[in-house]
This record gives C-alpha cells, structure tokens and sequence, in this order.
C-alpha cells in the first residue's frame, strides 16, 4: 500500500510502542491508587506531562491529557465560555468556517445555549483576514476559537497576530478574550510554543504524530477561566475527571518528543516531495488545479480538484491499486458533499466534489510519488467515464 493520507491518521511510532508496552502488561496501576504500582503510574503520567510541556513551551500544570483532538476542541471551547459568561464577561465567540467539525459543531452547540456566534470567512487560500478578525470584536467578545493549521488543505492561519490583536482589546475593553486553537495537525511540520502563539489553550491529537489513537492534549494557560466539561474523580487536577490512559499518554509523550525534533529537515524533504506530486500532477492530468496556499501552509498537503469526477469514485478506484487518499477530511466521508473548507474559500462545487486530500508523512518515499503519477492518469480518466461529469464545467 502507498499510504498517502497522513492528515487522517498517521502510523505508531516505534518510540510510542515501547513507551505504552510497559502499562498494558504488569504496571497496569490506577494513578489514583496509593500503592505501589498505583505511585508507578501516577509518576509515568506525571513524567509524561513535564515531556509534553517542554516540547510546547508551557508548564507542566498547564497539560490535560485527554482522549483525543475532539476532546480536547470541545473542552476547551465550552468550558472557557462557560466559565468566563456565568463571570458576566459576556456571551460573544468567534470562530471561522473552515475550522475541523470538531469545532464548528460545538460553536453551534453554544450557539442553542444563548451564545452569540460570529463565524469568519476566509481568502481563496483558506486564510482568515486579521482585519476582518479585528472588527468582529465586540464588548461582550470572551472566546476566539481559530485554528493553526487546516486538516483539508494546510493553510497556517495567523495566530500569533491574532493573539496581538486580542491583547491590544483587552486593554481597550478592561477584560480578556481567551484564545482557542486547533493546532492537531501542526506537530511534526511546525514548532509549537505557546508563548510565542499567544494562546490561552490549544488542542492536540496523538495519532496524527505517531501517538495512539484515542488520546489527546489540551494546554490551558494558567489562570484562564474553565469549568471542567467532565466530572467524576476529580482527575488531571481537577479539570478533566476519569482514570488516566496510563499507556496512551505515556505514547503520546513519546511520540510528541519525536515529532517535536528535527522538523526543518523533515518538513524540507516532505515538502520537496510534495511539490514533486503536485508538479506531476499539473502536468499528466488535464482539468486538475491546486486548492489552498501552497507557501503559508503545512508541508505534507496536497489538495487537488479533478475536473469532471466524484472524488470518492477516485478514492475507490485509487485503493484497488493499493494507493490511499482522502476526499476533503476523512472525518466526514460518510457522507457526499462538498467540502465546507472549499466552499467557504470559494471554489466552484463541481470542482469541489472533484477534490482529493494527498497527505504525506515521513515515511513517504519518491519511489511512492513517481507510482502514483503513473497511475493516476489512468485512474482519473475512469473516474471521469464513471461519474459522468462534464469536464471544464
């Protein structure tokens, strides 16, 4: 198989594997416990979250671990709200149409509790306009919720100056607006500091840089209003209640630490073979275009349209020769529509059902890029004759 869809999941690393190994065998202890093996565990999750704040910038107090990039979105974003409304600060988010489900899907979920919702566009790249950003501020603004890098076709938005703006109202203003981002596909290919970011919390997912599925991160600032959207035992410093993953967040640990170095190198040789993929592209397959920035943008995405096809009728034809892509996100290929990321970038529906999500990793190969170009010619083409889409429309 040519695994070419890394934003969906990426495979787990060896040093992921031998960190998690120990806990699902004899230091199987709850760290609540206060034996032995209990102590065991509760100084593995402790180690595991000084590892986790060194390779973000942050204190060690300030990590939650959680099961995943869903969690960790939907926990910070309601719990900042709700804690700093009932502190009477306000009702006001905002958020932009090409953040992950995820987010989008909780916005709106605030927005049936009497929240007041503002959901930014975005440029033809799939970047948020600071100005636009600036003039949706309002008096009773409490959260902005935008994500760092986009899990449909790569682009960086502006976190850091989004964050200057933020604290410049906040000086206007007398109060906050705490600053959310979903940053789970950025490890890996961006350095992460928080400091430098700005933010009040950001989100992180395990699986997509070597970790294991079902855990995640969350950074919370110090002092940032919360109310834990779990509760039960009292876990993770009273913000997120229930047992610890012991050997999820230990892999987790263990694979951000891998992903957290080396980044220019990896993220020079990915890119590289990228371009190769989209120069490639461009050239063999007629009625083929580029969607998102390909500069201000995550190294590994590719995201193309194909004139004339369904992408899931591509996405089936390239599997049956051993080649995996994705049709926009891959958390919602269970349904046929257009991508939300480029319908709000602007471009065209018949384009749009057409696009395919090339994501690579590290374990990508030229050999693997130059495959895929001889096939895809071929393949398009029968997807062309089967979706019976006009061409050029």
């Amino acid at each position: 198989m040519i695994y070419l869809d890394y934003a969906a999941t990426s495979p787990l690393r060896a040093e992921a594997r031998e960190a998690m190994l120990p806990f699902l065998d004899g230091r199987f202890g709850n760290p609540s416990g206060l034996y032995a093996i209990g102590r065991d565990a509760q100084a593995a999750v402790d180690g595991a979250r000084q590892t986790v704040a060194e390779c973000l910038g942050a204190r060690p107090a300030e990590i939650l671990f959680t099961s995943g990039g869903t969690e960790s979105i939907n926990t910070a974003t309601l719990g900042i709200a709700y804690a700093m409304s009932r502190a009477g600060a306000g009702n006001h988010i905002i958020t932009t149409a090409v953040e992950h489900h995820a987010g989008l899907h909780v916005a709106q979920q605030l927005e049936e509790l009497g929240f007041e919702v503002t959901t930014l566009g975005c440029d033809g790249s799939g970047r948020v306009s600071v100005d636009e950003f600036r003039r949706a501020l309002r008096p009773g603004t409490v959260l902005a919720s935008v994500m760092l890098a986009n899990n449909e076709v790569g682009t960086v938005q502006p976190i850091a100056e989004i964050a200057a703006v933020l604290r410049d109202f906040a000086n206007e203003a007398g109060h906050r607006v705490a600053l959310h981002t979903d940053a789970v596909q950025a490890p890996a290919w961006l350095e992460i500091d928080v400091q430098a970011l700005g933010v009040d919390a950001l989100s992180l997912s395990a699986h997509k840089f070597g970790g294991p599925k079902g855990s995640g991160v969350l950074y919370l600032k110090r002092a940032t209003p919360f109310r834990p959207l779990l509760h039960g035992g009292g876990q993770e410093m009273q913000k997120r209640a229930g047992t610890e993953n012991v050997a999820g967040i230990a892999g987790t640990a263990a694979a951000l630490a891998v992903a957290s170095s080396g980044i220019a190198e990896r993220s020079a040789r990915v890119r590289g073979l990228r371009e190769r993929l989209r120069d490639g592209i461009l050239a063999r397959v007629p009625g083929s275009q580029v969607n998102g920035c390909q500069t201000n943008c995550v190294p590994n995405n590719l995201n193309i349209s194909f004139d004339g096809i369904e992408s899931d009728v591509l996405v089936r034809l390239l599997d049956e020769r051993g080649i995996a892509v994705s049709s926009g996100s891959a958390c919602s290929n269970s349904t046929w529509e257009p991508s939300h990321v480029l319908m709000a970038m602007g471009v065209p529906i018949r384009r749009a059902v057409g696009s395919i999500r090339f994501s690579l990793g590290e374990g990508t190969t030229g050999a693997e890029i130059d495959e895929v170009l001889a096939v895809l010619p071929v393949e398009v083409g029968a997807a062309r004759v089967e979706s019976s889409l006009p061409v050029g429309g």
